[in-house]
């Protein structure tokens, strides 16, 4: 077992653990108004979606990721369309775009078949080969989105607990519900090489479901929320270090750990005797 005060004598690791920490802010950010907003399907659909745009971009030589992008707000947008003007729930109108998408994208691998070795690295992400590039391309996907999220606050919060009231006292629900499903496809993208696609989705949710479990109040939700999302960043890579595991799967498996932790240690408190 290699010394863990080792691990960061490696230039791939520190950039792996820059990349993770970047991330995880901003889906641990992103994960409150998520769950205010039961827009987990979402978060979801949208990694499903990016599928679409991979294999798009990996058969006509495009960079992958920005088709993904381009793909997954456009799936963003209408996903909003649809279950606004239309008389569908938004749940479905994400199933039926979603699985369009990435059922689109299922056939295109299969005429390109010389193509699936890199597809399963964008499905299944590996953050230990993280390039400064990728980390200067995050880190701007984060100004923007953390930008968004922080100037929005108390609107996005209030739009979350009663769009309808919000709608009539002023407050552009509509534009902001775009601008919000437009950040989680900007986040579900950037996070590609640190987790990959199939796991981006977990770490939309969980933050904020560990943070629900141990706070009361907002603000303590959200440092929870961020507090765990780097917690777990740090456990997966320390665990993928010492004993060969896959990075992104370990970091998934710690936040899944640190919310049943918060989940018992949430109904002892409630089993207590006032």
């Amino acid at each position: 077992m290699a010394p863990l005060a080792d691990m960061f004598q490696y230039d791939f690791m520190v950039r792996a653990v820059v990349g993770g920490l970047l991330v995880s802010l901003l889906c641990s950010v992103l994960s409150l108004f998520v769950l205010l907003k039961r827009l987990a399907f979402a978060g979801v659909g949208i990694s499903h979606a990016a599928l679409g745009g991979i294999s798009l971009g990996l058969v006509t030589g495009v960079n992958p990721l920005l088709t993904a992008l381009l793909v997954c707000v456009a799936t963003a947008f209408g996903i909003g369309a649809v279950s606004r003007t239309g008389r569908l729930t938004e749940d479905v109108a994400i199933g039926i775009l979603t699985t369009g998408l990435m059922a689109f994208g299922v056939v295109l691998v299969g005429f390109a078949g010389t193509y699936q070795g890199d597809l399963f690295s964008y499905l299944f992400g590996n953050i230990l080969a993280v390039s400064t590039g990728q980390l200067v391309s995050l880190a701007g996907v984060a100004v923007l989105v953390l930008g968004f999220i922080g100037f929005f606050y108390k609107e996005l919060l209030f739009v979350s607990f009663d769009e309808e009231v919000a709608r009539v006292t002023g407050v552009p629900a509509r534009l902001l519900g775009y601008g919000l499903l437009v950040a989680i496809a900007c986040t579900v993208v950037a996070a590609i090489h640190v987790v990959g696609l199939v796991l981006a989705s977990a770490l939309l949710v969980i933050p904020a479901a560990v943070g629900f479990q141990m706070a009361d109040n907002w603000r303590g939700i959200l440092g929870i929320s961020i507090l765990s999302g780097w917690l777990a960043v740090f456990i997966g890579l320390t665990s993928s270090y010492l004993w060969d595991l896959a990075s992104g799967g370990s970091i998934v498996l710690a936040l899944v750990m640190l919310f049943f932790a918060a989940f018992m240690v949430r109904r002892v408190r409630d089993a207590r005797p006032a």
